[in-house]
């Protein structure tokens, strides 16, 4: 790298740097919820099996 392409690289970084940790982000969140729904499917799905058994 030399001294003349750091803006170019500054001007990268702060183009694309935001998006980037923006959707880094949401797809932390989204898995998050995505093993509590996991989860939450899990104990409907012992609920129904434990129904079922009763009938």
């Amino acid at each position: 790298m030399t001294p003349e392409s750091v803006p170019t690289w500054i001007t990268l970084i702060g183009n694309f740097g935001f998006p980037i940790a923006i959707t880094v982000y949401l797809f932390v969140r989204f898995e998050r919820k995505l093993d509590k729904l996991e989860t939450v499917i899990m104990q409907l799905s012992e609920v129904i099996k434990a129904i079922n058994k009763n009938n």
